[in-house]
């Protein structure tokens, strides 16, 4: 590297370094990354608050179409080898990022943290995120109800069949609590990343790594079943009428993930917000969010 070249990475390097942290974004199931009525609003707003911020919305495909079928159809572990590709050719992101994720790219972005520990990611804030996965498809995003339908199909004939597995997102955090060991057989994501089919130590230890864990739930949602899944909570094998809080599931107890020694730390912020999925308003989001990008 000529000595021009260092001066010139160097000053790039000190810039973002002496501004807030990068942002990530990972969309959820429906959109894209640069949606002009979702993220890509959400964009311009987060730079009205941290106008020196670099934002990288993650595109997983070639262009938006793809982006937004592949939030259906691509593998959900091809999904994460993808993004954790984009994050290390992204120089910007070198000394770190704050994440955010939406609906499913709250356990999409979570998966990166246990994976993919380089570039550090410092704080995870999950959006609705379905932690514990989901176990109904009440409502379809945007203009995708003849998807949604498929969907339902596929899942109706049976969500933990091999073909269903490896090429519906939606499945492979489909969590049926009347088949908790088939469940665990055949979950192709969900199940491994909360170290429910074999123990993996650096995902625990790669989780550690972040600063802190912010976990948004909304309190009048109508598309996550059960709800409580946002807050890592969900129900009690065979029985759908009561929900196990994450401080009494095994998961925290055992402390697979190392959820209870964040906890004790005081590094897991439980969020709620009063309204339906990811309906948050502006001044929610400036109170509640932004005060996590800043350092």
């Amino acid at each position: 590297m000529s000595p021009v070249v260092a001066l010139i990475t160097c000053l790039i390097n000190a810039i973002v370094i002496s501004g807030s942290p990068p942002i990530v974004l990972w969309h959820g199931m429906g959109d894209s990354c640069c949606n002009p009525l979702s993220l890509g609003s959400l964009i311009k707003f987060i730079k009205t608050q941290l106008p020196d911020s670099y934002i990288l919305s993650l595109r997983i495909g070639s262009n938006i179409v793809e982006d937004t079928s592949n939030g259906f159809f691509m593998n959900a572990n091809h999904q994460i080898d993808y993004a954790c590709k984009l994050l290390n050719a992204d120089t910007n992101l070198s000394q770190g990022y704050h994440a955010i994720g939406f609906s499913q790219g709250g356990q999409f972005l979570r998966a990166v943290a246990q994976r993919c520990p380089s570039p550090p990611m410092l704080n995870l804030i999950s959006v609705g995120g379905q932690h514990q996965g989901v176990f109904g498809f009440p409502r379809c995003p945007g203009d995708n109800e003849t998807i949604c339908n498929y969907i339902r199909d596929l899942l109706h004939f049976g969500a933990y069949e091999s073909f269903v597995q490896n090429h519906l997102v939606q499945a492979e955090y489909w969590h049926d609590p009347h088949k908790e060991n088939t469940y665990r057989q055949a979950s192709i994501f969900l199940a491994d990343i909360n170290q429910e089919r074999t123990f993996n130590e650096a995902y625990k230890t790669n989780l550690l790594k972040i600063r802190n864990l912010i976990l948004v739930k909304f309190l009048r949602d109508g598309m996550v079943t059960p709800s409580e899944s946002e807050h890592f909570g969900f129900y009690e094998e065979n029985n759908t009428t009561k929900i196990i809080p994450l401080r009494e599931s095994s998961l925290y107890l055992k402390d697979l993930l190392g959820l209870k020694a964040m906890d004790e730390q005081s590094r897991i912020k439980f969020l709620e917000s009063d309204t339906d999925h990811l309906q948050f308003t502006d001044q929610w989001f400036i109170d509640n969010i932004i005060p996590y990008l800043r350092d």
